[in-house]
């Protein structure tokens, strides 16, 4: 029988920073091989955090860039990002946080048979789509050290009312809508069992985002003061969903150091 996490195959991956090397890794998860990339300092000694990547968008769409990987490992990081099933030659299908919510799961353990690693510092990085990924695997883990957030979906019954341009795609994944499938769309939303996460929480979001509104973040905030979270905000009137270059990079080492800091 497969055993979730298990690698069944690596491959060096072009990397575009020198200090930093790459491998896409093919993974047991569930009984279908996801794939993924690792990124991890290529400096010969050290003892790491881990960061698990999840993505945003949906198969193609926000895929995994290398130089994504590059830059969080540039900042003293072992760094293994899902590409989830059904992308980039992996069985399954993605799922929009349904099945495919296990592709983060067993990253982690992914992460874990890394030699540089510190196995008791796993955190998890999460942009859009991958902010429900990322509450999942928090809540389905105990062994995470802490989330961070990034313009991230927390509600998919709210990401579905407010995305007239993501029904098409939603209905026909999780085979609905809100109205004639509650469940299934109630199944996937992380709010109703965010008293299971005990990591700390980042929470990043532009007060501009029109692609995951401002509203998710205070939904999510909202339900982690309810159950009395730890939790921390980091909000930005003037930016979208995406920053500018520079405040991008800035945002990210600051968040590497918040990671860093954390002490669970």
């Amino acid at each position: 029988m497969p055993i979730n996490g298990e690698i069944l195959h690596k491959r060096e991956y072009p990397s575009p920073n020198p200090h930093v090397k790459l491998t896409e890794i093919t993974y047991w998860s569930d009984g279908v091989k996801v794939k993924g990339l690792m990124g991890e300092p290529i400096a010969a000694d050290g003892h790491y955090d881990g960061i698990v990547y999840l993505r945003g968008g949906m198969q193609h769409i926000g895929m995994v860039r290398p130089a994504r990987i590059a830059q969080f490992a540039s900042h003293g990081f072992v760094v293994f990002a899902p590409y989830y099933r059904g992308n980039r030659g992996g069985e399954g299908r993605d799922e929009f946080a349904g099945a495919d919510r296990q592709d983060a799961v067993f990253g982690v353990d992914v992460l874990k048979q890394h030699p540089k690693l510190n196995k008791e510092r796993i955190h998890l990085y999460a942009f859009s789509r991958g902010g429900i990924m990322a509450l999942w695997t928090a809540i389905l883990r105990d062994d995470i050290t802490s989330v961070s957030t990034w313009s991230g979906i927390s509600d998919v019954i709210f990401t579905y009312n407010e995305r007239e341009d993501m029904r098409r795609m939603m209905k026909r994944v999780i085979g609905g809508t809100p109205n004639n499938m509650p469940e299934a769309y109630r199944e996937r939303t992380a709010l109703f069992r965010v008293n299971e996460i005990d990591a700390p929480i980042l929470i990043i979001h532009g007060m501009k985002d029109e692609n995951v509104s401002f509203e998710q973040a205070i939904l999510l905030e909202d339900s982690l003061r309810e159950h009395d979270k730890q939790y921390e905000t980091w909000y930005f009137p003037d930016y979208t969903h995406h920053f500018p270059a520079s405040e991008n990079a800035r945002v990210v080492r600051e968040m590497c150091e918040w990671m860093k800091r954390i002490d669970k």
